[in-house]
């Protein structure tokens, strides 16, 4: 029996006890001395006083992952929390015999409970993972953590822009799965998407990756069981599922793919299997889709009329499941369902009558901290809501589906995979490591951003020397070694830039490429920027030095950043026409 059925059998709804204090904008579990105890769980301690422990696992329902045995008669648990009141807030106690009420709601406290519900409107799994501390402690226990095995940042943070993966595997497990395809699946990486929140929390980016896409697998040192660590052999030229599962590999065996395909090195990363997408949409009560024609789909078991539909639980995994009924029936159309149904969903778990229904909440926590597997850094529920509540300052209006640019396998006479567009993805790749939104962002901090940006650009504007009057000397501040010397050889033989000099290392290594120079050689800096591709975040006005003539010269230091002489380092700012994308708050109706 579930924490609802066992509600019922004592004319207790436990979603209800958990009231609005308009004191601290927070829900609190309210309990009157004549009513039944909640069958809501609170922190349960083991004899040594910490929080969990088999000993007070008599308390659980089927719900919080308790014995089946568990029945309304059973005897409260004596260990459920009394009220409690954040520190410094008065006390406010519902009235004799009465179960507490939700207070009206006003719109400065709507704004607030948005905030610390924030991250269920962030991002399927993640959101749920961010309003889960509804349950406190308890649901410690339905999470379940691997090692990252060092393939990830460490974990995210909050002043920096997130990479997060998210990673839906194929494997047949629970009640009710075994009919779809492969039911021996060991659980491939199946469905991919790496998401970027922008380091002012303004914007994001959603990148699927098509699981049909041809990569180079890495070596991946893995973690056993027994403490030891093996290396995984990595495999070139195959299937991008096959990063997981495949040899024992580990979701921290598809993070070093990723970085390998992309560049970007994922801070965290969740893994969820079939139950999710049914035990989520079940939850939130349901995701309402459109289709723009009749779908039957014998393969997922999809079967819906055109128009909008609200589907949940088996229905749901069947439509995010299903390809041959939609675009060209292949994978690359099912991403593009996927998407749209994750746009959805995001907007179910944004409105409204899900933030505000404690009912739900409770329902999305619990779903959703039993639906994940999360990495070592992600273990507990005050790490899942830290990362939540920064997800949460997104707006749906600003999160950019996209997908890999690919093309057809040229080695293959029937198209089967898919290899990297080369003329494309780096482009996509480049925008997100550099943190640029996909989408216009008018937000004040966006605008502070944009103001910053057009300074710089501004810096390149103007007159141009000629190159043999550009007067500079080349130091190495976190470049490979001998850059220092190539790019000299470079200026001086290519491009003209005749007195130039190396000046050997920097000081301290920098991130980025700089170029300092003083007010009266600023068409210097200009021609110079131009000839290297150097964005005008790279010129630092400031001073000249004086170069072994004892002449005023310019300082370019080459950073970390740097890839080599004549390779632009001016970041696309756009993205490619040819590019798919579309926004979590439009409405989109499967073709």
């Amino acid at each position: 029996m579930d924490a609802q059925g066992r509600g019922r059998a004592d004319n207790i709804d436990p979603a209800d006890q958990w009231v609005l204090n308009p004191n601290t904008g927070e829900y609190e579990l309210r309990l009157t001395p004549s009513a039944p105890q909640s069958s809501v769980p609170g922190p349960r301690r083991s004899d040594s006083g910490k929080t969990g422990g088999g000993g007070a696992a008599r308390g659980r329902t089927a719900a919080g992952g308790g014995s089946p045995s568990s029945s309304p008669e059973e005897t409260p648990d004596p260990e459920v929390p009394s009220p409690r009141r954040r520190r410094g807030a008065p006390p406010e106690e519902p009235a004799a015999n009465r179960r507490g009420r939700r207070p009206v709601k006003k719109k400065a406290k709507a704004k607030k409970i948005l905030l610390w519900t924030g991250g269920i409107m962030a991002f399927v799994l993640v959101g749920t993972a961010g309003a889960a501390y509804l349950y406190l402690e308890h649901l410690n226990d339905n999470i379940t953590s691997v090692s990252d095995d060092g393939a990830s940042t460490g974990g995210f943070s909050k002043d920096k822009a997130i990479n997060l993966l998210v990673i839906g595997t194929d494997k047949r497990t629970g009640s009710g799965n075994e009919g779809y395809g492969d039911s021996g699946s060991v659980g491939h990486a199946d469905t991919t998407i790496l998401l970027h929140v922008s380091k002012d929390r303004t914007n994001a980016t959603a990148l699927s990756i098509p699981r049909d896409l041809i990569v180079d697998v890495p070596d991946c040192e893995t973690k056993q069981e027994d403490g030891s660590t093996k290396v995984i052999k990595g495999t070139d030229n195959v299937r991008f599922n096959t990063s997981l599962g495949q040899d024992n590999r580990t979701p921290s065996c598809t993070v070093r793919t990723v970085t390998e395909l992309t560049g970007i090195q994922a801070d965290n990363f969740m893994v969820a299997d079939f139950n999710a997408v049914k035990t989520l949409t079940t939850a939130v009560g349901g995701v309402e889709v459109c289709l723009a024609k009749d779908i039957d789909d014998e393969d997922s078991h999809l079967k819906l009329s055109k128009g909008t539909h609200t589907i949940e639980g088996e229905q749901a995994l069947a439509f995010v499941r299903t390809r041959h009924s939609v675009g060209f029936g292949g994978d690359l159309s099912r991403i593009e369902l996927q998407q749209q149904f994750l746009s959805a969903l995001m907007r179910k778990l944004k409105s409204n009558d899900t933030l505000t229904s404690p009912t739900k909440m409770i329902k999305l926590a619990e779903a959703g901290t039993k639906a994940l597997t999360v990495d070592s850094q992600l273990d507990t529920i005050d790490k899942l809501k830290d990362l939540g509540l920064e997800l949460g300052k997104l707006n749906v209006k600003n999160l950019t589906f996209t997908t890999v640019p690919v093309v057809d396998n040229p080695a293959e006479k029937v198209a089967a995979t898919v290899v990297v567009n080369t003329s494309t993805a780096p482009t996509v790749f480049q925008m997100i490591k550099n943190d640029v939104s996909f989408t216009e962002v008018k937000e004040q901090a966006a605008a502070s951003k944009n103001a910053a940006a057009a300074a710089a650009a501004a810096r390149l504007k103007g007159t141009q020397s000629a190159a043999s009057a550009v007067r500079v000397q080349v130091m190495n501040g976190g470049a490979p070694a001998g850059s220092a010397q190539e790019t000299l050889n470079w200026l001086q033989n290519d491009e003209g830039v005749t007195k130039s000099e190396n000046a050997g290392n920097a000081p301290a290594e920098l991130s980025k490429t700089t170029l300092e120079y003083a007010p009266d050689q600023a068409d210097q800096a200009r021609k110079l920027a131009a000839i290297m591709g150097l964005p005008g975040t790279a010129l630092k006005p400031g001073k000249s030095v004086e170069n072994s003539q004892g002449l005023p010269t310019m300082t370019l230091t080459l950073g970390k950043d740097f890839k080599g002489a004549g390779v632009s380092l001016t970041a696309p700012t756009t993205v490619p026409d040819t590019v798919q994308k579309s926004t979590a708050d439009k409405v989109e109706c499967a073709k």
